[in-house]
């Protein structure tokens, strides 16, 4: 089933996608595994998931695989995130990129803190291919103040001296992409945990239980049902006129 055959008749059309994908640690805590275990599932269900959500034809997504904040864990752990990050654009990124002729990533964040290896690979899957109709962001050592902070100070560089929301926007490390119809948290927590922040202004957010390694087709279809049935009016009316709760 795919986007255009919404069953509910209602014209709603999902272009933007976003997805913090947790619960790769307690994944593997579950099964007695060591927690890079759960990474490392986590990477092959991050794999699969753009092909899952074009489907419906979905342009747009951007997957949450580092944050600022997650340079706090422990320092193995962090190192073979790192590792583990290098290995899946070697893997899954580049193979997909050679294989779809329409698709282009990016990774979104600050990439000033991450070795010179991995800047070098992400340049590499970045250069691949500069414009297609779908499109990859993945968030990489990202956080949703820092970008805001990025963009005002850009714009500010280059002589703006008035910033409006449409400029800001600009200078986002998203810069060009639209804002999510849908933020998808894995795992249950009821957070946005510093993603998107400026961006998920009217996004609607679905909070799963799924832990990310077992994410897959039956829950891209459940978000999508979900996402049908609400009804998005943007701090407006209802079509029978009542107000909107914003």
């Amino acid at each position: 089933m795919g986007i255009n055959n919404n069953p509910h008749g209602n014209g709603k059309r999902v272009d933007s996608v976003a997805i913090i994908m947790d619960g790769n640690g307690r994944w593997a805590t579950k099964r007695g595994l060591p927690r890079t275990d759960g990474h490392i599932a986590g990477a092959k269900a991050a794999a699969a998931v753009p092909r899952l959500f074009r489907e419906y034809g979905v342009h747009h997504l951007t997957l949450y695989a580092f944050s600022t904040e997650n340079w706090k864990r422990p320092k193995d752990e962090v190192e073979a995130l790192m590792d583990l990050i290098y290995q899946y654009i070697d893997d899954a990124v580049i193979p997909a990129l050679k294989k779809d002729e329409e698709l282009c990533v990016r990774f979104i964040g600050d990439k000033s803190a991450l070795s010179e290896e991995l800047r070098q690979k992400c340049i590499e899957a970045e250069k691949f291919r500069e414009s297609g109709s779908y499109f990859c962001n993945i968030a990489l050592n990202y956080g949703g103040r820092a970008e805001i902070v990025n963009a005002v100070n850009r714009a500010i560089a280059d002589g703006n001296t008035i910033v409006s929301e449409e400029l800001l926007s600009i200078y986002m490390y998203t810069g060009g992409s639209p804002d999510p119809d849908i933020i998808i948290r894995t795992g249950g927590d009821f957070r946005i945990s510093n993603f998107l922040l400026w961006q998920c202004a009217y996004s609607e957010i679905i909070i799963l239980d799924t832990l990310w390694p077992d994410f897959g087709k039956e829950d891209v279809e459940k978000c999508m049902e979900e996402f049908y049935s609400r009804n998005r009016r943007f701090g407006g009316l209802d079509v029978d006129g009542s107000e909107s709760e914003a």
